[in-house]
């Protein structure tokens, strides 16, 4: 997972996400944003958190002297001189100068994302009130795992008739799945499987498609079931649990739920503009439970 440093004072605030490069895996940059204002980046520092040992240090106008994390003396693992201090005859189009919107990357020489917990910039040309700055930033910001959506209802397709709805196949609900667990795809799918892996006819290689539901009530208190979206098995079937969920996840890289909103208990409806190519148009076609061989969880 990336890291994020952030930096803000009077003129001036900006972003370094640290990566590894998906082009050279082993691989190691700082991307620097300017959110706010403009600087000239002549030296960037970092390094870990233990402050043991010899500091590096460019000295001269690149220097971080004086730096200081909460009243303590920095020790820097590395310094990476980028450019003089002076915008010079290029003026505002010299490389190292980013304004608002701009965006600076380093190669940093690292093994690891753990090797930095402190990253310090010194910057000349700021649109701070000294115009200049030894900045440093710690505690890097953690990104949030996304919530995994969260599904009414998933039918399992053994066969998919010409309507496209389910003829043969399995239903479960949220519902149905062990006490507290809620319907990510990843819980039906073990739920399924932990259910089915010994059935020669309904194991997850029979399945042809999987259909994702939402669920509304209509004036009589019924149920009316429509498909979000759905994923259809490749050539062959889906090899196991493992293969099923990588389709899945695939599908939503590809927008499967774009479109879609949550609704106050997190789970996945449509929105009334939604419209999902591949969508059965008749509500009947989503499933009948008088259908031979069509069952599902109670």
């Amino acid at each position: 997972m990336p890291k994020t440093f952030t930096y803000e004072e009077e003129g001036l605030a900006y972003t370094v996400t640290l990566y590894e490069d998906p082009d050279n895996p082993g691989s190691y940059l700082a991307d620097i944003s300017v959110e706010e204002g403009a600087m000239d980046v002549n030296a960037i520092y970092y390094g870990d958190d233990d402050f043991t040992g010899d500091s590096e240090s460019l000295g001269g106008p690149l220097n971080m002297n004086g730096a200081r994390l909460e009243g303590e003396n920095i020790q820097w693992d590395a310094a990476v001189g980028l450019s003089d201090p002076g915008l010079g005859p290029e003026g505002e189009d010299k490389d190292t100068y980013i304004s608002s919107g701009d965006t600076l990357t380093v190669e940093l020489d690292i093994s690891s994302l753990d090797e930095v917990d402190v990253f310090g910039i010194r910057a000349t040309s700021t649109t701070t009130e000294e115009g200049s700055i030894k900045a440093v930033s710690d505690d890097p910001e953690e990104p949030e795992d996304p919530e995994d959506p969260v599904f009414d209802k998933v039918g399992f397709g053994i066969q998919i008739g010409e309507n496209g709805g389910i003829e043969n196949g399995v239903f479960i609900a949220e519902e149905n799945l062990p006490e507290d667990q809620e319907g990510t795809f990843e819980n039906y799918v073990n739920f399924y499987d932990s259910q089915f892996s010994e059935d020669p006819d309904y194991n997850i290689t029979q399945v042809e498609s999987v259909i994702f539901y939402d669920l509304t009530i209509d004036e009589n208190g019924l149920e009316i079931p429509t498909e979000l979206f759905r994923i259809d098995a490749p050539e062959g079937g889906f090899a196991d649990a493992d293969a099923l969920l990588a389709a899945y996840d695939n599908a939503v890289a590809d927008g499967a739920l774009d479109g879609a909103t949550t609704d106050e208990d997190g789970a996945m409806q449509l929105m009334a503009a939604l419209s999902l190519e591949e969508e059965p148009s008749d509500p009947s076609a989503v499933e009948d439970p008088e259908e031979e061989d069509l069952f599902e969880f109670a």
